[in-house]
């Protein structure tokens, strides 16, 4: 059985479905991205892995346990952590300040102020603006902190939603480098991007989403030349 096993999923919002016989399989230590235009039920997808919304039909599974059944808090406890469209960082507070947040369900000090050094190493423009209000801060360097404080809760698999969006191109290299150094540490990525050319430039396996199912799979480096996606989402 895969990590993460998504398996004929279907799920509703009142009579409108988001999610139709949905099926795909991420396996630890991979960066695994879903693209697929607004509406395609990508969002749902990380809404639904980290228990914020329940199927109507349909199984998931991580390392062999029911996921539909754990509370999204406990999911955190257990290494599934979403940063969410919006970065949605705490504006008023410091760029520390928010690093230590996301330690909250971590009871040893030593361990969330190692984790915030890691996250200054990984990103050490952080590292100079630890002192600053997060709303001071640049789209770019925004989005690093939320993931940054994400990092800090220890995640297992990191699911982001969006990263890059509305960031300028620099800065979405830029984004899309600090999630490989995150695998490189051993995390898993599940990354939803509209940008597929720079999903693709990262990711080992693709998803396509249409209509809140998968029409296309396979190799990021096989999908970054399938007539399909190129001609949909490559500017083709």
């Amino acid at each position: 059985m895969s990590w993460l096993n998504v398996a004929a999923i279907s799920l509703f919002y009142g009579r409108i479905q988001a999610l139709e016989d949905l099926s795909f399989t991420i396996e630890q230590g991979e960066v695994v991205a879903l693209l697929g235009n607004n509406g395609a039920g990508k969002s749902t997808t990380l809404n639904l892995i980290s228990g914020l919304v329940r199927p109507s039909s349909g199984t998931l599974t991580w390392e062999g346990r029911d996921l539909t059944k754990i509370a999204p808090h406990h999911l955190v406890a257990q290494g599934i952590v979403q940063v969410p469209e919006g970065r949605r960082i705490f504006s008023t507070m410091t760029v520390h300040e928010n690093l230590q947040l996301g330690g909250y369900r971590v009871k040893e000090a030593a361990v969330i102020a190692e984790r915030i050094a890691l996250a200054y190493e990984l990103m050490p423009r952080l590292h100079d603006r630890r002192d600053q209000q997060g709303g001071t801060l640049s789209g770019g360097e925004q989005q690093m902190l939320a993931i940054g404080r994400a990092l800090v809760s220890g995640p297992k698999l990191l699911l982001l939603d969006e990263p890059s969006m509305g960031l300028a191109p620099l800065m979405v290299n830029q984004v899309m480098q600090l999630i490989s150094a995150v695998k490189e540490q051993g995390t898993t990525v599940l990354v939803v991007e509209q940008n597929a050319k720079a999903a693709l430039r990262i990711a080992d396996r693709a998803y396509v989403l249409e209509n809140g199912t998968v029409s296309l799979s396979g190799p990021a480096s096989q999908l970054v030349t399938d007539s399909r996606v190129v001609e949909a989402y490559l500017g083709g």
